[in-house]
């Protein structure tokens, strides 16, 4: 090779190393950005939250999770009713209605709000849960007591749905107590309603005067109506009775009076003491003016 053409290789080489340069690295934009504002997903196991406002608002689920609660409800009624009032779990209670397939956010929910928030469930200490019936009864004895305490305290009857729903074997406690109680249809909702029969309040009354009583009739009348008449024939209504309200004392309006002042009494008692200055005062400023004179 020419030595001419390899000092000129070598010259150009020298000069290269000589001068500074920068590489610019190509920046390699990614062909997929994840935006900003996307939430993290939950974990598929995690159970949401426990609030109201969550189950309610979800869609597709909300319903499957009541129509849980309310086989589990109507399971609990009709065991109570059974006589079977001892408290289960919540594992033995999906035993019992064939619902243990269900998820464990369902299961969250019901052993920490639902069941424990249900007015027909009642929550024990140890998490146990049992039927809340709307009248602690066992039995005709129960029954028979409850009616007596409404009607000395004139509460009235007791419904016969709500007997149903609290007193086990409802149908054979009230065919063996029909004779000591008493039904009555209410004619708004044609719905029975169950007093106590006090038999010491059965007396025989004479036959003249049960004619009596039904011959007058007062069904197009009312009470205004019936008070007028028995006016009319000197007979006073009982318009006093019931409690009586406390009659609320009247306050005495505050009278303007003018205050008077006492005129000041004059000291007998210290006449002896007391001495007059009159004369003495003219006396002194007379005989200051004839010194002032002579002057």
């Amino acid at each position: 090779m020419d030595p001419a053409l390899l000092r000129e290789r070598e010259a150009f080489k020298r000069r290269a190393m000589a001068t500074p340069t920068v590489e610019k690295k190509a920046r390699i934009e990614p062909s997929y950005a994840a935006p900003k504002d996307v939430k993290k997903a939950r974990p598929a196991n995690a159970p949401p939250k426990m609030d109201a406002s969550n189950y309610k608002s979800m869609s597709g689920s909300s319903q499957y999770r009541f129509g849980v609660l309310a086989k589990i409800v109507k399971h609990m009624r009709s065991r109570h009713q059974d006589g079977e009032d001892h408290p289960l779990t919540l594992e033995d209670i999906l035993d019992e209605t064939n619902q243990l397939d269900i998820g464990s956010s369902v299961k969250a929910w019901l052993q920490g709000e639902a069941l424990k928030n249900n007015p027909k469930i009642e929550a024990t200490p140890d998490g146990r849960f049992m039927f809340k019936a709307v009248y602690k009864i066992k039995d005709g004895k129960s029954l028979l007591r409850l009616l007596k305490q409404q009607d000395l305290k004139g509460l009235g009857g007791v419904l016969l749905d709500d007997v149903q729903e609290s007193l086990p074997h409802c149908e054979k406690v009230l065919k063996n107590r029909a004779s000591e109680i008493v039904f009555i249809t209410r004619p708004n909702d044609k719905k029975k309603v169950l007093f106590y029969n006090d038999r010491s309040a059965n007396f025989q009354v004479e036959e003249d005067f049960v004619k009596l009583w039904r011959s007058v009739a007062v069904d197009a009348m009312d009470d205004a109506k019936i008070d007028e008449y028995l006016e009319k024939q000197g007979i006073r209504s009982m318009q006093d009775h019931g409690p009586k309200k406390p009659a609320i004392p009247k306050r005495k309006k505050a009278q303007n009076k003018k205050r008077q002042f006492k005129k000041p009494r004059d000291n007998e008692h210290l006449a002896d003491v007391l001495e007059t200055y009159e004369d003495n005062t003219l006396t002194q400023s007379n005989a200051v003016q004839e010194i002032k004179q002579n002057n």
